[in-house]
């Protein structure tokens, strides 16, 4: 269902008239339309060779072999072979290119979709399976492709097909045909019977393909936590419990097109007795020969096919309209930001930041993530933004990057706001080190020159080596060309997060921002990274958002956020002396005796004492690597417990 911000749930798919989805489909195929008509072209010239082949086989079987004479067979015999060879060679084009411009048809449409969910923001991607999103643009797309190329082809082919072979056999004896085309209306009320059904079951059998796909990605991207905690049985039944919806969709669809073909069979039957019967009686009354007799029944089975084809086409056409409905849910979703229709914009930014009264609320959620936050950072500046779990600190960076647009509010780059500038140049301008460490499947020489495309070798070398990887690198078994990847067991988490680095220091954009760069790194690899850090931000403005504050004293300022505004602001010794929120975020992070009831509150608002024990001292809090409690969360001893000795 499409929401507010256009995203959709998986759980209701819009239902759209097989109509609809061609026409909004259809404008892909601008540029290949030449070819499918001359696709079109070659269908008709191969429907008439056949017409005469047919034509010539009664010919044949009427003077040479009913009168039994080789001199009456050389001549249509030539003709015939001249006739299916010149059939043959235009049907292999016409294929050949059918093919081509399927193809062609698929590649577009797999970018057109890709391309728009690129666009796409990131709540849309945590909210909705990456299996079925990747089910949808391989299985649906080509689903597509069969209703909008492959189906009008195939349907040019057959009402072509069944023109010609029902004109050839009027020309034989129009009654008879006439008599035999009154069954034609039974394939179309047969497909009419069926259509409804395959729609359904097959809009099951998709939703059901992707559910497969995404747990068989959950499962396999998780491996470590199912083989840690014995989850294997657990797996498997949820694998089983997807491929149990799958099985059913897959089987009533066998079970119905099964139907569908009999019937037809029989209905196709009916036709051909009929055709002999009435054909037995013309001949026996010699109003008909047999080799016309033979080569109307041929028409008639060469007839009946494309009949069939064109009956079978509303089928495909319904099944095929499940996959587009799951398609336009995400075409249909929209992209959170978008270029500005004009731009005056010149030049490298000096790397000003202002973030004025910024409000934000992420679409569908509860409550606001930034309320009137309000900062300024000056170029060259380096600014620490810290602050408790869920206060805001990750929302600033993907408002600076321009992921989401702020609801109120508005950020500048040197006093222009952002929504003036075009994306691709923006993001050239503000460089993200995100938390989690994106790496690509491909070699290290790549990941790292993704920060800037055409970097020489040399310039990603020396990217390396000021972030501290290049003696790494180095020792790899094919150096700056060995293949890795997230989950690469040659490269631990902090050499991958300085290539990371490295990246971002071949980028070299004016604007930085560090979202918790030593996230995941025990203390000895954040100790490694934080010297190639240094020489990263070095005359460049950083905003580095984070928890670790081992790179507070080298901060120009440390903004403290909380309920998403600024609570607190100053250098790290001036605010250690003041005594407030940073110096009990400080205290905690360095495991000083702190009352952990100081953190569950606003950091803003003053702590409360813990409540004592009668004949009991409080000598601390033991935390387990859990985050404090916020307000109105209960207390659970499995997680924190307060120590307390008797008197």
């Amino acid at each position: 269902m499409t929401g507010e911000s256009g995203e959709f749930e998986n759980e209701t798919t819009p239902a759209i008239p097989a109509r609809a989805a061609f026409r909004r489909f259809w404008p892909l195929t601008r540029g290949l339309r030449k070819w499918l008509v001359l696709v079109w072209g070659c269908t008709v010239l191969a429907a008439l060779a056949e017409t005469e082949a047919v034509l010539l086989f009664g010919d044949l079987t009427d003077h040479a072999l009913r009168q039994g004479s080789l001199a009456a067979f050389w001549s249509p015999a030539v003709r015939w072979l001249g006739v299916a060879v010149a059939g043959a060679l235009v049907a292999y084009a016409g294929n050949s290119l059918a093919a081509w411009a399927t193809e062609r048809f698929v590649m577009r449409l797999r970018e057109h979709v890709f391309d728009h969910v690129q666009r796409l923001p990131p709540h849309f991607f945590q909210r909705h399976r990456q299996g079925d999103l990747l089910s949808r643009l391989t299985g649906d797309v080509e689903a597509i492709e069969t209703m909008v190329v492959s189906g009008l082809v195939g349907a040019a082919s057959a009402a072509f097909s069944a023109l010609f072979y029902a004109a050839a056999a009027f020309w034989l004896r129009w009654d008879l045909a006439a008599a035999t085309f009154v069954l034609a209306p039974l394939f179309w009320l047969a497909a009419r019977r069926f259509s409804g059904s395959l729609r359904d079951v097959s809009r099951d059998g998709r939703v059901a393909d992707g559910a497969i796909t995404s747990v068989v990605e959950e499962s396999l991207g998780n491996i470590v936590l199912t083989q840690a905690y014995d989850r294997a049985d657990a797996e498997r039944r949820r694998l089983r419990a997807e491929a149990s919806a799958w099985f059913r969709a897959s089987v009533r669809s066998t079970r119905l097109n099964e139907a569908y073909e009999q019937l037809v069979q029989v209905i196709e039957t009916v036709c051909v007795l009929a055709v002999i019967g009435i054909g037995v009686w013309e001949i026996s009354s010699g109003r008909m020969t047999l080799g016309r007799l033979l080569a109307f029944a041929a028409f008639l089975g060469y007839l009946y096919p494309p009949v069939r084809g064109l009956a079978q086409l509303g089928l495909t056409v319904n099944a095929a309209t499940a996959g587009a409905e799951r398609l336009i849910e995400i075409l249909d979703v929209r992209p959170s930001v978008g270029d500005p229709r004009q731009t005056s914009w010149t030049g490298r930014p000096d790397g000003a930041i202002e973030v004025r009264d910024v409000s934000f609320r992420y679409p569908g959620a509860d409550r606001t993530a930034l309320d009137g936050l309000s900062l300024a950072v000056a170029p060259g500046e380096l600014v620490i933004v810290t602050g408790p779990s869920g206060a805001g600190k990750s929302t600033v960076s993907k408002l600076l990057l321009r992921f989401y647009d702020p609801d109120a509010g508005e950020i500048l780059l040197d006093g222009t706001p952002l929504r003036d500038f075009p994306l691709a140049r923006l993001r050239e301008y503000v460089t993200l080190l995100p938390q989690e460490t994106l790496v690509l499947h491909d070699t290290v020489r790549a990941n790292i020159a993704c920060g800037r495309p055409g970097a020489s070798d040399h310039a990603i070398e020396e990217a390396a080596r000021a972030a501290d990887a290049h003696d790494f690198v180095v020792r790899l078994p094919d150096g700056y060309d060995t293949r890795i990847d997230a989950h690469s067991a040659r490269l631990s988490g902090g050499q991958l997060q300085r290539l990371a680095i490295a990246r971002a220091i071949l980028r070299d954009a004016p604007v930085l921002v560090l979202d918790e760069p030593t996230t995941g790194l025990d203390a000895m690899a954040a100790r490694r990274v934080v010297k190639p850090l240094r020489r990263l931000t070095a005359g460049r403005t950083t905003i580095m958002i984070t928890h670790d504050l081992n790179l507070a004293p080298d901060a120009d300022r440390i903004l403290v956020v909380d309920g998403g505004r600024v609570v607190e602001t100053g250098r790290h010794a001036e605010l250690l002396a003041r005594g407030g929120a940073y110096a009990r975020l400080h205290r905690s992070q360095n495991n000083a005796v702190t009352d952990t009831g100081e953190l569950r509150l606003p950091l803003f608002e003053q702590a409360r004492p813990p409540v004592q024990v009668p004949g009991q001292v409080y000598t601390g809090a033991a935390r387990y690597g859990c985050e404090p409690y916020g307000p109105g969360q209960t207390y659970d001893a499995g997680y924190q417990q307060e120590r307390w000795s008797s008197r």
